[in-house]
């Protein structure tokens, strides 16, 4: 039996039995070994059962990731260029390129790699290590990345908050590859967009809603559309290739706005049917309702409000203002297209927030349809919380 290894406490096994790749701090009773953050350690039960291996974290709650839950599995470099060689695979069955030239590769723990991040846009990986494990193997995962996916350029987006729970610093840059171009394309749904990886939020761009735009783009024709939290226009462009007759973009952030102009002159779209505002969009839905605006369709997508339960009643609180105001402003037969991306608030709290805030605005409306992350996000049937992108399409009566 390996030396580094954790055993787990009396009827703490139920959930690495099945497959759950988080074992918290909790319902650990020993720790051997004294291995170092990030280490590979053997998982054990009370009664000594080896059940896997997995990453040792010391500074997270989250106090281990299992990196797999076959006791002979052997963690090393083959092991990471077997499961990004399997994530590729799964997205090609997809035939996601039919629709996109970018796209997720790796999924973290949906895809069996936990805390790892890769979304892939063209000749260029982008990574985002969130975990202490992830972060062990960084080297070795980088290498596997390129030279499975053949990519020139890896850039390295390791600058979100998450990481500050594992105790590791920021990191971000490029990381592979000489003369990084300064402006890349991508492609989606017919439309083209220049992405920031470098600086843009999350990877550069929202890949997990392109299933999602593209359904507002069926719902767009003839209508008055306002896109909150716009970002780089993806929804706003979407909306203009279905056909809108108009579209009002909101976001707080001008870099970000600048972008999205940039986007839509790039497509040919008549740039008098969309206008721009850059402000806090809680207090601009505000102006709108006490001008008493309307509008026929209503994209609200904000941003992460809640990582973590622990933030759900304050983010319950800014999902149900912001939708008692889209509410507000919506025609009778509106549509309003709604997203929370807080791990923190699931799916059956999220409806229930829009419910208080359809009654509190007076209006009946009803779900015709039930969002999700677009299926390069895959969700693995062990781990829920990887289904994190929720969404509802709401008519107003």
């Amino acid at each position: 039996m390996n030396h580094k290894r954790i055993v787990l406490k009396p009827g703490k096994e139920k959930s690495v039995l099945q497959h759950h790749p988080w074992i918290f701090s909790g319902a650990i009773a020993s720790v051997a070994g004294a291995p170092q953050p990030g280490e590979t350690v053997e998982v054990c039960s009370s009664r000594g059962d080896r059940l896997g291996w997995a990453a040792y974290s010391p500074s997270s709650s989250i106090r281990a990731r299992v990196w797999s839950f076959n006791p002979d599995e052997i963690i090393n470099a083959d092991f990471f260029k077997r499961k990004i060689e399997a994530a590729i695979k799964i997205r090609k069955l997809l035939n996601i390129e039919q629709e996109t030239n970018a796209y997720r590769l790796i999924h973290g723990e949906a895809d069996g790699i936990p805390g790892l991040i890769v979304d892939y846009y063209p000749n260029t990986a982008v990574i985002q290590i969130l975990s202490t494990g992830a972060e062990y193997w960084r080297d070795v995962i980088i290498e596997q990345v390129q030279q499975v996916t053949g990519c020139k350029y890896i850039v390295e987006r390791s600058d979100v908050e998450v990481r500050q729970l594992e105790g590791l610093p920021i990191r971000e840059g490029l990381v592979r590859g000489d003369g990084f171009p300064l402006h890349l394309y991508i492609e989606e749904n017919g439309i083209r967009y220049r992405v920031d990886v470098l600086g843009g939020q999350k990877t550069g761009f929202y890949l997990d809603q392109r299933q999602n735009r593209k359904q507002v783009m069926a719902l767009a024709q003839d209508r008055e559309v306002l896109n909150a939290f716009c970002y780089t226009g993806g929804f706003t462009l979407a909306a203009l290739a279905g056909g809108a007759k108009s579209v009002l973009s909101i976001d707080s952030s001008a870099p970000a706005l600048s972008l999205a102009a940039e986007n839509l002159a790039l497509n040919g779209f008549n740039p008098d049917k969309n206008r721009w505002l850059e402000g806090n969009v809680f207090q601009e839905l505000r102006l709108l309702r006490d001008r008493n605006q309307k509008f026929d369709l209503i994209i609200l997508d904000p941003p992460k409000f809640a990582p973590t339960a622990a933030q759900a009643a304050k983010a319950s609180r800014a999902y149900k203002d912001i939708n008692l105001l889209g509410f507000k402003l919506l025609r009778k037969g509106g549509i309003l297209v709604t997203f929370s991306c807080s791990g923190g608030v699931g799916r059956e709290l999220f409806q229930k927030i829009v419910a208080d805030a359809a009654l509190d605005a007076g209006v009946e409306a009803r779900i015709v349809q039930v969002l999700s992350q677009s299926n390069d996000h895959p969700i693995a049937l062990n781990f829920p919380e990887s289904a994190y992108l929720k969404g509802l399409v709401c008519i107003v009566n």
